[in-house]
């Protein structure tokens, strides 16, 4: 049995038990790892996958057994490196951060700006997806961090830890009728054209709920996944944008009014997400704190430990 005979049982998993996928992620041969993980089954005595020619179908019951420990195990050889990687190089080596376009442009600038000034030798990369996405980036390992609105918390494996909360707010052109309203309410919204997220991002579930809640229908004639191209659009007068309030910036966006939407959705939360068991550097740990400054290292690790210490906002 060798860590490799491991790896390709859980690329395997991984790409919907596709040995070709799970070879070129590996960047080998399909042959080869088909022979490797025959080896490994003849070594443990038991069958892992169900075959069908050549081709795997499905796990066996123990290979779901095995699935689960095989993934400890290279957990632990992972937070092995992490470790020794700690004490030989503290400020040094890679970030990778899974996010949204908005938590990108809006909430992460000033963030990566501090974290690059205390850290100048990490290399950072920022890789953008849907919240789906970015959970499964930070279930596969391709992403230390994941940082989105809806999904993380949907997932068993993923550490998904309260970041910080955002209301919605609605942009209109100057001098459109609904910036003379005293209350917006979302009999008025209703009445327009409206331009927010695609149904994946920003909060729109809550927009959409509020609406049904209401029985009103929202027209939504365009859905973006970029805050600015909805507020492209709205400049374009082609309807009534709603956005993430962090996204409106006076100075840039000066042919648009802001109105307050915060009494008529719900809050949003950004969660951010770690992988369950997989040990993060400190300069992760110091990524995170600046991010939310209530998630400090301690509450982190506690969290990961399953400690009951309130971490929500």
């Amino acid at each position: 049995m060798n860590l490799q005979q491991l790896r390709y049982v859980r690329e395997t998993i991984r790409c919907g038990l596709s040995l070709t996928a799970a070879a070129l992620r590996l960047h080998t041969s399909q042959p080869g790892i088909s022979r490797q993980i025959r080896e490994l089954e003849t070594e443990l005595g038991v069958d892992i996958f169900v075959r069908r020619g050549k081709r795997v179908i499905e796990l066996t019951e123990p290979g779901r057994t095995l699935a689960q420990i095989v993934d400890r195990l290279l957990q632990e050889v992972d937070n092995l490196r992490t470790a020794a990687a700690e004490f030989q190089r503290e400020d040094a080596g890679t970030l990778a951060i899974a996010t949204t376009h908005t938590q990108a442009r809006y909430a992460l600038p000033g963030v990566v700006a501090e974290f690059k000034r205390r850290y100048p030798r990490v290399r950072l990369s920022l890789l953008q997806g849907t919240p789906s996405q970015i959970a499964e980036m930070t279930l596969a390992g391709s992403a230390d961090i994941g940082i989105a609105t809806e999904a993380l918390d949907h997932y068993a494996s993923l550490l998904a830890l309260p970041g910080y909360t955002w209301h919605h707010c609605v942009i209109v052109p100057e001098g459109h009728p609904l910036a003379a309203a005293s209350l917006l309410s979302l009999e008025a919204l209703a009445r327009y054209p409206l331009i927010t997220y695609d149904p994946a991002f920003a909060g729109r579930s809550l927009i959409d709920e509020a609406f049904a809640a209401r029985d009103l229908h929202a027209d939504v004639v365009l859905a973006a996944i970029d805050s600015d191209v909805i507020k492209t659009y709205v400049e374009l007068g082609l309807g009534v944008g709603i956005i993430a309030a962090m996204a409106y910036d006076p100075a840039r966006d000066r042919a648009l009014a802001m109105l307050d939407a915060s009494h008529l959705f719900r809050t949003n939360t950004t969660r951010i997400a770690l992988l369950r068991g997989r040990r993060p550097r400190q300069f992760a740990y110091d990524f995170i704190e600046l991010f939310a400054p209530h998630l400090s290292r301690r509450v982190v690790e506690k969290a990961m430990a399953g400690g009951k210490e309130s971490y929500e906002l």
